[in-house]
Formats: C-alpha cells, sequence, structure tokens
C-alpha cells in the first residue's frame, strides 16, 4: 500500500515545468521586478501548494463530493483573481527605475496556488491517480507533497529568472509592451484552458 513515487515525480515535474497560471505570474513578475526582488514571491508561491496538498490529503475530497456547488465557485473566483494578476502584469511597464511599489512579497506569492485552479486539478489527480488504495493517509500527504515541494523548488525559479531574463533584452524597446500583453494573454489562456479544457499543469 504505496505511493507511485517515481512515476508521480515524472508527472509532478511535468505538470510543475510547463506553462500555467503559476508559471505566467512568475515569468511576468521576474520580468516586471527582476530576480532578486522577486524571490520572496517565488519561496511565497513554493509553499502555498502545501495549503492545498495537505487538506486534499486529509479529507477534502471526501467534501468535494458533499458540496460540489462550493467548489464550483471557488474555481471561477480562482480564475478571475488570476486574470486579474495578469492584467497587473499586462499594464507595466520594465523601467525599474520608475517602479511603482515593490515587487509583490512571500504573503502575496502564498495565495497564488490555493487560487490556481490547475494546482487543485493536478493536487487531486496525484492523490486519485497515484496513490494505491488503503495507504495511510499520512504517508500518502508526505510524498505527493514533497515530491511536488522538490519540483517547485527547481523549477519555479527557473520561470522567474526566465522573465527577468527576457525583461533585460527589450526594456525600453518597443518590444517591451508587447512582451508584457504577451505574457498577459498566455496567463489567461492556461487559465480558460483549465476551466474548459481540463488541463493539469501548473
Amino acid at each position: 500500500m504505496t505511493v507511485a513515487t517515481t512515476s508521480f515525480l515524472i508527472f509532478a515535474a511535468s505538470q510543475v515545468g510547463t506553462p500555467g497560471p503559476a508559471n505566467m505570474v512568475l515569468l511576468g513578475t521576474g520580468a516586471r521586478y527582476g530576480f532578486r526582488a522577486t524571490l520572496p514571491f517565488v519561496g511565497g508561491v513554493i509553499l502555498g501548494k502545501q495549503l492545498i496538498i495537505w487538506p486534499v490529503g486529509f479529507g477534502l475530497l471526501q467534501l468535494a463530493e458533499q458540496a460540489p456547488i462550493v467548489f464550483a465557485v471557488l474555481k471561477y473566483a480562482s480564475a478571475a483573481y488570476i486574470i486579474w494578476l495578469a492584467w497587473k502584469i499586462a499594464n507595466t511597464r520594465l523601467s525599474r527605475q520608475a517602479s511603482e511599489g515593490g515587487a509583490p512579497g512571500f504573503w502575496a506569492g502564498l495565495i497564488v496556488h490555493p487560487l490556481n485552479p490547475k494546482a487543485w486539478a493536478m493536487i487531486i489527480a496525484g492523490f486519485t491517480g497515484f496513490v494505491a488504495t488503503g495507504t495511510p493517509s499520512l504517508q500518502a500527504t508526505i510524498t505527493i507533497a514533497l515530491c511536488l515541494l522538490i519540483c517547485q523548488v527547481v523549477l519555479h525559479p527557473i520561470w522567474t529568472f526566465a522573465g527577468d531574463r527576457i525583461a533585460h533584452a527589450v526594456e525600453g524597446r518597443p518590444a517591451e509592451k508587447y512582451l508584457m500583453w504577451t505574457l498577459a494573454g498566455l496567463t489567461v489562456a492556461s487559465v480558460f484552458f483549465v476551466l474548459f479544457g481540463g488541463g493539469t499543469h501548473s
């Protein structure tokens, strides 16, 4: 009675490493504020997924079956939040000297995954697809949590750093506006894909 750890690690890496709402937000935030300034936000995004994993591991799936309307409302409210973040990305420019306020911090990052419908889909897929029947909840939850944490610690900073590098290439140039709108558009597209297309990327 165990978790298919190797298989889940491969699944988790494929989901955490590919485009989705959280990675698009990290890319855009890294582009806007720079890699170092964004690290507290990245830390919040990484740990925020744990706020989903543990409740799901200890019975939230059963609650979802009893009150599906609650989760339907949560899904669309979450999508609205991610789209709002995308709007902010679209309407910012990369001149850090003219930056209004600092980069978003740890607490802002902490709520990205709990309000990310793809994160919920990925975690639920992990528990339903990779955990053998009869596995103790604590063992299953620890395994899922550690696998996702490892993938996020490695892959989320890469997306943020990529945004920073892209920004250095286009800052102050005509392409800057189109980059920010493209990042925002990809974020919105990833949300709609998960709502209506059934994806599970991070």
